[in-house]
């Protein structure tokens, strides 16, 4: 870059900065790179054609007052204009607009410097302060809890918090399922960055949302208005993007605010259920615009994690629950944490209306009314001999202490259906087995799920012992 373009834009920046307000000045005059200058001609990069399209409308009195006073009344101006970021192959495609030729738009000329008349459009340039961000106050990092599940995500969450834009979590993509806690945490990380930097606008909007906007904007055609108002976005968060695909048109509008912010060095969050590369319907460039940063998941919470999630819930609340109770319900809700949040605010309910005391009954009769899964009052006894007779061992071996992978694995898928289908706590069912305690359990419940998710054919054991188990509770 010519030192002395850059000496001559500085210029004209404090001429600028005294004629507009500081908002516009840092989003529509800040971004603005200056190339070259040559005798009375300053060349100025731009991010994108839209920018060039809203400075020629908006804002050539100001531009020919700050070219007049630096360059003198001969002075011009010339826009080299960015049409494509490129990639790590291929170098940014470039359209240069010279002085003189011209940008025709609604029938008028504008060329900064020309002094013609405008009529801009009418829009609210948004104030940190005051903008509605549609942020859940609630959702923060400190109640959000931490979890092999989610750890990286979350991780990755508080240093965009901290330095957002400024890392290389630039897009961040969060993926998983329903319930897994993506909308708590991409709404923390726009709470804290309010929070420790209320300079920055944060806003927070669904797809639905988006989508309804931009359709309104293009009937009524505000479009510009509507990309306007994105653009003055510090920090934009996009919840639910897979429901982007297919819309065309929404996709083109997204890609070019994409842009925008990204190279302005603005921070984008996205949410999804699945990540990038299983997105179908989505045009292939904007695809690889969601790769560039980081795509972090968020996994169903393991058996610590929901624990942890319902005694920091009920605290929340101001309630102490009881250690059973929490074992209990983390082990029967199996569903995601929406099911879990809705079990608790139920017991809750109950608990007030009642006034009782909350213990495993009161859990059990809240929980029938909610949990999908049958619950019934099977006999451990049937249930480990329909085990053993399955995995052809022993009754008495199964039921003991021997120690040997081919007995551990059949007593594990008892516990685990002991746990599933009868009404017993964690310590009666260990002392059906051995007089094992809660923590034996709870270790066997485990290490069902975990082989169940990594070996089909053990899946496939569990699922067909499931049918048996389930005629006898129909029955």
């Amino acid at each position: 870059m010519d030192i002395n373009a850059s000496t001559v834009w500085d210029r004209c920046l404090e001429v600028i900065r005294q004629n507009v307000d500081e908002q516009n000045f840092i989003t529509w005059f800040k971004p603005i790179v200056p190339v070259r200058a040559e005798g009375d001609v300053l060349t100025i990069q731009v991010p994108s054609q839209f920018f060039y399209e809203w400075l020629e409308e908006h804002y050539v009195p100001v531009l020919k007052k700050a070219i007049v006073q630096v360059l003198g009344e001969n002075g011009r101006l010339e826009y080299s204009v960015i049409v494509d970021s490129g990639n790590q192959r291929n170098p940014p495609l470039m359209v240069n607009y010279p002085n003189g030729t011209g940008f025709k738009r609604n029938n008028l000329q504008h060329v900064a410097g020309g002094g013609d008349e405008y009529s801009p459009f009418s829009f609210k340039a948004l104030n940190p302060l005051t903008v509605n961000s549609r942020l859940n106050p609630a959702y923060r990092f400190d109640n959000f809890v931490e979890g092999d599940c989610n750890r990286l995500a979350r991780s990755a969450g508080l240093a965009v918090s901290k330095k957002p834009g400024v890392t290389s979590f630039n897009p961040l993509m969060l993926y998983g399922g329903v319930g897994v806690g993506k909308t708590h945490l991409v709404q923390a990380i726009g709470n804290e960055i309010k929070k420790s930097l209320p300079e920055k606008i944060v806003l927070y909007v669904d797809q639905n949302d988006f989508t309804s906007q931009f359709l309104n904007a293009l009937q009524n055609n505000k479009i510009q208005e509507f990309q306007n108002y994105y653009l003055q976005v510090d920090l934009l968060i996009l919840d639910d993007v897979q429901f982007l695909a297919g819309r065309e048109k929404t996709q083109e509008m997204f890609f070019h605010i994409f842009n925008q912010l990204h190279q302005s060095g603005k921070q984008i969050i996205m949410t999804s259920d699945c990540p990038p590369r299983d997105l179908k319907g989505f045009q292939e460039r904007l695809l690889s615009r969601f790769k560039w940063g980081l795509t972090a998941d968020l996994q169903e919470p393991d058996f610590e994690t929901k624990l942890a999630i319902i005694h920091n819930k009920m605290k929340s609340d101001g309630i102490d629950i009881p250690t059973d109770v929490a074992e209990y319900l983390a082990l029967s809700v199996d569903t995601n944490l929406r099911d879990m949040e809705g079990v608790l605010n139920s017991l809750i309910f109950h608990a007030t209306l009642l006034k009782k005391e909350i213990d495993l009954d009161l859990a059990k009769e809240v929980l029938k009314n909610i949990v999908k899964e049958i619950q019934s009052d099977v006999s451990v006894d049937f249930i480990q001999k329909t085990v053993a007779d399955f995995f052809k061992v022993e009754l008495e071996a199964m039921k003991g202490k021997i120690k040997k992978r081919e007995i551990v694995i059949p007593r594990q898928v008892a516990m685990y259906f002991c746990k599933r289908y009868t009404q017993l706590t964690l310590a009666l069912i260990g002392s059906n087995f051995g007089g094992r305690d809660h923590s034996t359990v709870i270790h066997a419940l485990e290490s069902v799920e975990d082989m169940m998710k990594t070996d089909p054919n053990f899946k496939n054991s569990v699922e067909e012992l499931t049918k048996k188990l389930k005629l006898r509770v129909a029955g």
